[in-house]
């Protein structure tokens, strides 16, 4: 069997700490599982030896006893080797019977029925031995359970123990991944028991060497005092010297580290071959729309209503290198190019009926000869066939398909653009993103007087320059235009919880633009395809406003476009 996860032990602190309480919990419960698992395994008893010493006697005893211990699983190929000889003689037993088939119908018949039966033994034999497999399959499945609730409570440990920045999510990433490789390492070489002790009597034994090696050399050092006094110097100079040079490699080794992990791992040829099969899709779906009614004729008239077909290159590979969590290749990723495309893309029909009339006009003959022409109207069924394609937008995807992890490896790659803004240049990618750098703007000291504003600005100048992520909404996923807003005014003294843009101008008082001050809320409508509120900002006075816009950074109310879509000012609650 597979080494057995450990069991962990925990202090008081530990079971009692509200940031640790749920991830121990999920261990002990996994534990236990586990446990019951491996005491449901059969059991066989082992002869075990062990020498024990008489001091009396003087002499060296050996005692012999009985230990239950796991019956070793037996493998598909222990069963295939044990059978083979008996399979072997079966086929040359039937290649016979089957040469005497066609002579005679009974032995035909009889031989069948016998191949019949063997097929129930052996459906039998191996719904048998499945069987005694389950107890096995069962502890080894809650092992796994258990390493992964003690992988959580390890990377919560860390977490607390030593935090990272809130806003930094290739720092978490790379804190979880430490912990992982630790834990494998610790659990392949049984270090989870006995490691601090055994730690200690090294550091002690080490101190010890050092202090008598220290007093040897302290004594050389008197007797050749003048030279050591200038060696020392030179010493020292050289000590200044590789201290700024370790100090500039580890910042070197730091900024390389965080290009490297924020960089597509992919080859160029994967990517652009992926761009390449997406595009495709979305030509087939073009061509599907444009040849509608020759697919799918038989109605009277057809009507479109069509997003655009379109998507952002940069989008597409930082979902699949996120999604994959790292290097991919076109062929991995074929599935989800189909996943994604279904998602962001739904073309639907819907058939409208009618009556309609149509005049008809016919001759008439009367009895006495004469003619004259009668009109009716004749009602008839009239079809209307609405075509309708919805573009959800990829980069709307992320938030719902991806978890947390995922969405800030995503955000992580949007950020620099996967350090790749040469892959998809805007001449032959016209929908690609390119990098963008907030605009800057001095808030004026005077109206950072008041406290509350002073507290906002605070919180949410830490983020300017993060990527717009629909749908996010604390700094690991990175923000979206509300979440930005509602996580700095939670962290600002107020309470709302996580709201939409309406929600936030739901609890605001409106007030005029002659009457907004900084720390009011700023609304729009109808900056993209949604009814109500669709954006909002902070203002921060002049004119400007600190939103969730792409990247996170101010923006000046009184362009054309912001001026068209603007809705209200809102003042927020007293908290």
């Amino acid at each position: 069997m597979e080494k057995r996860a450990p069991r962990l032990q925990f202090t008081k602190e530990e079971r009692a700490a509200p940031v640790l309480k749920k991830s121990v919990h999920r261990v002990q419960k996994a534990a236990a599982k586990a446990d019951q698992a491996q005491a449901k395994i059969p059991k066989k008893k082992v002869l075990r030896k062990q020498r024990t010493f008489d001091k009396p006697t003087g002499k060296a005893k050996v005692r012999l006893y009985f230990e239950k211990a796991d019956k070793k699983k037996q493998s598909k190929l222990t069963h295939s080797v044990l059978d083979a000889p008996g399979n072997a003689a079966l086929m040359q037993f039937h290649r016979e019977i089957r040469k005497s088939e066609d002579e005679n119908v009974g032995v035909e018949a009889a031989h069948k029925s016998e191949e019949t039966a063997e097929t129930g033994g052996r459906l039998v034999r191996s719904a048998h031995r499945s069987h005694k497999l389950k107890p096995y399959r069962k502890s080894v499945k809650a092992e796994k359970q258990l390493d992964r609730a003690n992988l959580g409570y390890l990377q919560k440990k860390a977490a607390r123990d030593d935090p990272q920045p809130s806003g930094n999510p290739l720092a978490h990433w790379r804190q979880k991944r430490a912990v992982k490789k630790q834990y494998a390492a610790a659990k392949r070489a049984g270090q989870f028991t006995g490691s601090a002790g055994k730690a200690a009597q090294n550091t002690s034994k080490a101190a010890k060497t050092a202090a008598r090696q220290g007093k040897r050399a302290a004594a050389f050092v008197g007797r050749h005092r003048n030279g050591f006094l200038i060696a020392a110097g030179v010493f020292l100079v050289l000590v200044l010297l590789l201290n700024v040079l370790s100090s500039s490699s580890v910042l070197l080794e730091g900024a390389l580290s965080g290009v490297t992990a924020s960089t597509y791992p992919s080859t160029d040829d994967a990517m652009l071959g992926a761009e390449a099969a997406y595009a495709q899709k979305e030509t087939d779906l073009q061509n599907e729309i444009d040849h509608y009614e020759q697919r799918y004729g038989g109605y009277d008239e057809y009507h479109y209503t069509l997003d655009k077909i379109g998507h952002d290159p940069y989008v597409l590979i930082s979902i699949l290198t996120a999604w994959h969590g790292g290097e991919w290749t076109l062929d991995e990723v074929r599935d989800t190019l189909s996943m994604l495309f279904s998602k962001e893309y739904q073309l639907t029909q819907t058939v409208e009926t009618e009556t309609r009339y149509r005049t008809e006009t016919d001759t008439v003959t009367d009895p006495d000869g004469t003619t004259h022409t009668e009109t009716r109207q004749i009602p008839y069924t009239y079809t209307i066939c609405n075509v309708k394609l919805h573009n959800e937008d990829l980069s709307h995807l992320p938030i719902s398909i991806m978890n947390e992890d995922q969405v800030g490896v995503y955000s992580m790659y949007m950020s620099t653009l996967g350090n790749r803004p040469d892959l998809f240049p805007s001449s032959a990618y016209p929908n690609a993103s390119t990098v963008k750098r907030p605009t800057e703007y001095d808030i004026p000291p005077e109206a950072m007087a008041d406290a509350r504003f002073a507290a906002m600005m605070t919180e949410a100048k830490k983020y300017i320059g993060y990527p717009y992520v629909w749908g996010g909404s604390n700094p690991k996923t990175s923000f979206d235009c509300s979440g930005y807003v509602s996580w700095v005014i939670n962290h600002s003294g107020w309470n709302v919880g996580r709201l939409g843009a309406q929600g936030l101008c739901d609890i605001c008082t409106p007030v005029s633009p002659a009457d907004a001050k900084p720390g009011d809320l700023v609304f729009f409508e109808h900056t993209y395809d949604t009814d109500g509120v669709s954006h909002v900002g902070i203002y921060v006075g002049n004119g400007m406003m600190l939103a969730a816009g792409d990247p996170i950074g101010y923006s000046n109310l009184n362009t054309s476009y912001w001026q068209s879509h603007f809705y209200t000012f809102g003042r927020l609650p007293n908290p």
